[in-house]
């Protein structure tokens, strides 16, 4: 059986996160580096599985810090495998440009108008306080 190669896009989509924060986890040692070099960099079952656990361990609280003593297992170097942590997808639902809200699929969600009235709210919020301009 072939080991599942993904790209970065790809990754980040699999893990609930973005390519910034892949990208931030590994300058932080939480994740090691791609596999291979230039267009070939790829990552692995074993880069989702740690991106799952920390994401997993930051979502109940976890300092980055406690999150890498845990995988490193008390060492500097956080490359061991990490225990499997299953993986709770996360639909994400666009409020507005650049806004998102990302909802566990293990909760269940409002009906559609209450959603509207949930954006409406945000385009409100953020019009009043100068954050988003209208595109």
């Amino acid at each position: 059986m072939a080991e599942d190669r993904y790209g970065i896009a790809e990754l980040a989509e699999l893990g609930g996160v973005s390519r910034r924060t892949v990208r931030y986890y590994i300058q932080e040692r939480l994740l090691p580096p791609p596999l291979g070099v230039g267009r070939g960099r790829h990552y692995g079952q074993d880069h989702l599985d740690r991106l799952v656990a920390v994401k997993a361990m930051q979502e109940k609280g976890a300092s980055l810090g406690e999150i890498r003593r845990v995988l490193s297992g008390g060492r500097p170097a956080p490359g061991g495998p990490v225990p499997h942590v299953p993986r709770t997808p996360w639909m994400r639902l666009s409020l507005m440009p650049g806004l998102e809200l990302h909802v566990s699929s293990a909760l269940r969600l409002p009906a559609p108008g209450r959603l509207e009235e949930l954006a409406e709210t945000c385009r409100g919020y953020f019009r009043l306080e100068g954050g988003v301009e209208e595109e």
